[in-house]
């Protein structure tokens, strides 16, 4: 999507914030979202109100991405979020979600507190980073150069139908 952005082949685009805001793009933010993980009921960690993300390291991290994207979600997911330790990747959600039931580690997962639709076999935990939640912030982005009336209207439209959110982005805290 950004290659789309900055090629001038879309106007705006939704995505959850992956790098620092540029000066080149307006950066609205819409809201942001808590993470968690989903780790197996019988996993000791599933008993927590929370885990520090910095408990996950001896943990792997099962992420959602194909092949060809396992490479940067796997960098953005040391680089920005913090996590350390071992990836394993699953194709789609389904599989990631029997990797985790099955032992193999803990999947991140951003917003949704109310459990997942097998709750008996999963648990969601509440990420923290020095004891405070972790979130990611879900944005539309457009070049600044190409703002007008229709597509700031169009990002105004998007924004009020996010409920506003105050919490603190992934970027933002990791200092």
């Amino acid at each position: 999507m950004y290659d789309a952005l900055k090629s001038g082949r879309v106007d705006l685009i939704l995505s959850d914030q992956r790098r620092a805001f540029s000066d080149e793009y307006v950066n609205m933010i819409l809201t942001a979202s808590k993470c968690y993980i989903e780790i197996a009921v019988r996993d000791p960690l599933a008993s927590l109100d929370s885990i520090e993300i910095e408990e996950l390291k001896n943990i792997p991290c099962i992420l959602i991405a194909s092949l060809r994207q396992q490479e940067n979600e796997r960098t953005y997911y040391q680089e920005m979020v913090g996590i350390k330790g071992d990836f394993l990747f699953a194709e789609n959600l389904e599989e990631a979600r029997l990797f985790v039931i099955g032992g193999k580690g803990f999947m991140p997962i951003e917003g949704g507190e109310s459990e997942p639709g097998f709750a008996a076999a999963l648990r969601r935990v509440l990420l923290t980073r020095r004891g405070k939640p972790i979130s990611r912030n879900y944005c539309a982005f457009w070049k600044t150069d190409n703002s007008g009336y229709y597509v700031e209207d169009f990002a105004d439209i998007l924004k009020s139908k996010f409920p506003s959110d105050s919490e603190i982005s992934c970027n933002d805290e990791r200092g």
